[in-house]
């Protein structure tokens, strides 16, 4: 009499329960993933605006004799016998590495720009006109992809939020 052996080894049912299984585990990893680049991404668009706030508080003080700079190209610019800008390379639209958009740049995800405003001011230590105020915004480039809200700031240092998107936020940040 011969005996019959039992083969060992995976159904193809166990097989796709497995695999079902393993699918369901990695869509919770890409969304918590996807949640934490979108919270990184906003964190680096504040921590930009705050840098943007900085320098032009040091530019103030010194080569704008009381008035802000116009543009994060004026504000990287140092003055005559300096080699330091008033903001670091990474926010200088014209920096090699960091990719212009417009007067601005694209960083984390966000689109970071300034701009003057209020009325003109005195000229600076390169000859540039400044402005009593400013505005500097950060903007996710997709929305809910790269970033949810949108920053905005002014030369009183506040840094607003939009939950939209938007850089026209009235909600402080605390």
């Amino acid at each position: 009499m011969e005996k019959l052996g039992k083969e060992s080894g995976f159904t193809l049912i166990e097989l796709l329960v497995v695999v079902a299984i393993i699918a369901i585990i990695a869509s919770i990893g890409v969304a918590q993933v996807m949640r934490a680049r979108v919270s990184a991404n906003e964190a680096a668009a504040m921590a930009s605006l705050r840098a943007i706030n900085g320098g032009q508080m040091s530019y103030a003080s010194g080569a704008g004799l009381g008035g802000f700079a116009t543009s994060l190209a004026i504000l990287a610019t140092p003055c005559m016998g300096s080699a330091v800008g008033f903001i670091s390379p990474d926010l200088d639209p014209a920096a090699p590495g960091v990719t212009p958009v417009g007067t601005g740049l694209i960083k984390s995800g966000y689109t970071v720009d300034l701009i003057g405003n209020g009325n003109a001011g005195n000229l600076d230590c390169n000859g540039a006109v400044t402005n009593t105020d400013y505005a500097s915004t950060a903007v996710p480039l997709n929305i809910g992809t790269s970033g949810q809200r949108g920053f905005n700031s002014t030369g009183a240092g506040t840094i607003f939020f939009d939950v939209t998107g938007l850089p026209t936020g009235t909600t402080p940040i605390q």
